[in-house]
């Protein structure tokens, strides 16, 4: 049978779930959620989307056809062209200076993960890459429906991260976490079981410094 996505995610299930439903998240959902403890993860945020473009450069480099190249050059375009300016106009309202983003040094944690995510890029294939990206790319689709599930989640005016939630559970972002999928399955359906096992571990890495990443942004961490 062929694999897809899903597989990946049962594969470290246990990770998986503790990314999905992680504490900065639930707190995040239920507006219990510390101002400061946002705040520093927006900034860190903000470091993680130009480390992001950065991957999509090199997923530019690693794509073996025209097709994978436009869906490359789409994404470095998104990030560069709209999502940094949203960051930039979100921090903002959190009071946060743009002049304040470009100063503000990497936590390791920030650094642990994008470096990872570009090494794997750089010593493997673009299916690699693309299966060290997939938990953000998947992951925050995924948390704003799980969310959006959860009877605890205060959603409108009551929540000051509302507008967060609304980011990932619009209909852009969700088109383009199925749209991730979707190349991710066509991509597993042809790869053997030893390869598979080696895009595991990836999955798990990139998963676990996700979780990570959270932490980060709970413990306000350096």
């Amino acid at each position: 049978m062929p694999y897809q996505f899903e597989e990946l995610k049962k594969s470290c299930q246990a990770e998986w779930r503790a990314y999905i439903e992680h504490s900065f998240v639930q707190q995040l959902g239920d507006a219990s959620l510390a101002p400061e403890a946002f705040q520093h993860y927006l900034k860190q945020d903000y470091l993680f989307l130009i480390q992001f473009a950065r991957a999509f450069a090199l997923a530019a480099y690693k794509s073996p056809t025209l097709s994978d190249l436009r869906q490359a050059k789409e994404g470095l375009q998104a990030i560069v062209d709209v999502e940094l300016d949203l960051h930039i106009s979100y921090c903002k309202e959190w009071g946060i200076s743009e002049e304040e983003l470009a100063h503000i040094p990497e936590a390791r944690a920030t650094l642990a993960y994008t470096r990872y995510v570009l090494d794997t890029g750089n010593r493997g294939d673009l299916l690699d890459l693309h299966v060290a990206l997939s938990p953000c790319i998947v992951g925050y689709g995924e948390i704003a429906n799980w969310l959006n599930r959860r009877s605890e989640t205060i959603r409108g005016e009551k929540n000051p991260y509302d507008a967060w939630i609304a980011m990932y559970e619009s209909d852009e972002f969700q088109q383009a976490m199925q749209a991730e999928i979707y190349w991710l399955d066509e991509q597993l359906a042809d790869v053997s079981p030893s390869r598979f096992g080696q895009l595991t571990r990836i999955f798990s890495d990139a998963t676990r410094l996700e979780i990570d990443f959270w932490e980060m942004g709970l413990k306000q961490c350096d």
